[in-house]
């Protein structure tokens, strides 16, 4: 084990066992960390990790320097650490910011529960006295209907217990959709904000997002003036602040960047800087924390689908989940919300059944409307039921809920065309298409 007791720092040559050699510099090791690797930062910038009893031999190249990543915080003062009267409840579901990496195989594993992401986290310490519970360990990808329900279940438990803020640990792929199924469960008010938030990068890593992330989150669920749910993340590619974006409004636009989250067709609720401990409210019709006991309208219908419409899409696809006993359908049309106009039939022979079809756009910014051509002006009459503004995720989410509650495709109709939970807003300019999306990933 002598080649991991190396002073973190120090540019090292090393060989393995089976003749790999590597150079690189020893990074630090992490309060979470296998102790039996020894991670190497290469020139090209990439962390490797090799099993200690491996290393046959290990030659210091250079005097090992202090670490210190620029971003993060000075250590906290005990005085600092203090437990302050408001409590915070931490549900953990999994994803990347509740993973550490296995630097020796490159995967990155879900195996951090919740008490110990919050003590690998001590900065959010200052601003609350956090409890965590892990109610389950999933990627976000395995994310389901059923388990939004769970989720809600344990949200209405702790914020009738009174927490003064909830924060879910979620992973980031999927997050939008649930943060959309907690808006409409909780759309009638919350007496404190809960907050999902995620990490792009794991915990251990040292360019992990997770504990800016994590510390905007429980800023957040505790200071502001909001009872509503909101996806707290990177607001800039550096720690320079989190933005809170309403529950039904956020989409990952990106697949590795810190700030890969976006408000869609409207801004975000706020601005966070955790380590200054400062909201900024961007926007003012945010529904206010409510007092009183809170009532879930919980329940998700299954079956439901979002289909993505390409040229060439054939019929059967439709015909198929309708003969499966699927209860809704919603379609990505192009531009204003279009399919082919061979489709309508058998969209229509869909409605005719009882399945719910809702029209979305798959432009992501912008609105349905089925009135301006042809096309559209005959979906309409096949009994389509457009979604407006709505993302397409939201829809599909909202169909859900609805589904459960409805007795007929009319209050079907009804329920998806009324404004909520913020999920389908005023006519806007498109100030708020951003501007990132030009530059280099």
């Amino acid at each position: 084990m002598a080649g991991c007791s190396v002073e973190p720092g120090t540019r090292v040559l090393l060989e393995r066992d089976d003749g790999l050699r590597v150079e690189g510099v020893v990074m630090p090791r992490y309060a979470l960390a296998d102790r039996e690797v020894l991670v190497v930062k290469l020139d090209n910038g990439y962390n490797i990790g090799i099993r200690c009893d491996r290393i046959q031999r290990i030659e210091p190249l250079e005097k090992a320097r202090p670490p210190g990543p620029a971003g993060v915080p000075a250590p906290l003062s005990e005085e600092a650490l203090a437990r302050p009267g408001k409590r915070v409840m931490v549900i953990g579901t999994g994803g990347t910011i509740a993973s550490r990496i296995d630097y020796e195989t490159g995967a990155v594993r879900p195996y951090i529960d919740a008490e110990e992401l919050v003590q690998a986290i001590p900065e959010a310490a200052a601003i609350a006295e956090i409890s965590a519970e892990e109610i389950m360990q999933v990627f976000s990808e395995n994310m389901e209907p059923k388990l939004w329900e769970r989720i809600v279940e344990e949200v209405e438990r702790r914020l009738n217990e009174g927490y003064d803020g909830i924060v879910v640990a979620h992973g980031t792929d999927t997050m939008g959709y649930t943060a959309a199924a907690l808006s409409f469960a909780f759309h009638r008010g919350l007496p404190a904000p809960v907050i999902l938030v995620g990490a792009q990068r794991s915990s251990d890593r040292p360019s992990s997002d997770a504990a800016f992330n994590f510390t905007a989150a429980v800023l957040t669920a505790v200071e502001a003036p909001f009872g509503e749910v909101a996806v707290v993340m990177h607001g800039t590619p550096s720690d320079t602040y989190a933005l809170a974006h309403r529950g039904t409004r956020v989409r990952k636009m990106h697949s590795s960047r810190r700030d890969a989250f976006q408000s869609i067709n409207t801004v975000p609720l706020a601005k966070v800087w955790p380590y200054e401990r400062r909201i900024e409210m961007l926007r003012s019709d945010y529904k206010p924390r409510l007092r009183g006991a809170v009532r879930a309208e919980n329940g998700f219908e299954e079956r439901v689908a979002l289909l993505k419409y390409y040229p060439g899409m054939r019929e059967d696809i439709i015909e198929h989940l309708a003969s499966q006993g699927y209860k809704g359908i919603v379609i990505e049309g192009t531009g204003f919300g279009h399919v082919a106009e061979r489709l309508i039939p058998v969209i229509k022979r869909a409605v005719d059944n009882g399945v719910a079809v809702v029209a979305a756009t798959q432009t992501v910014f912008g609105r349905v409307n089925l009135n301006v051509y042809a096309t559209g002006r005959k979906m309409l009459a096949a009994g389509v039921i457009p979604a407006d503004d709505m993302l397409a995720e939201t829809a599909y989410v909202k169909l859900s809920w609805a589904l459960r509650r409805a007795r007929d495709l009319e209050e079907v109709r009804r329920i998806m065309l009324t404004p909520l939970a913020g999920e389908i807003g005023e006519r806007q300019s498109l100030r708020y298409y951003p501007s990132w999306h030009h530059g280099p990933a």
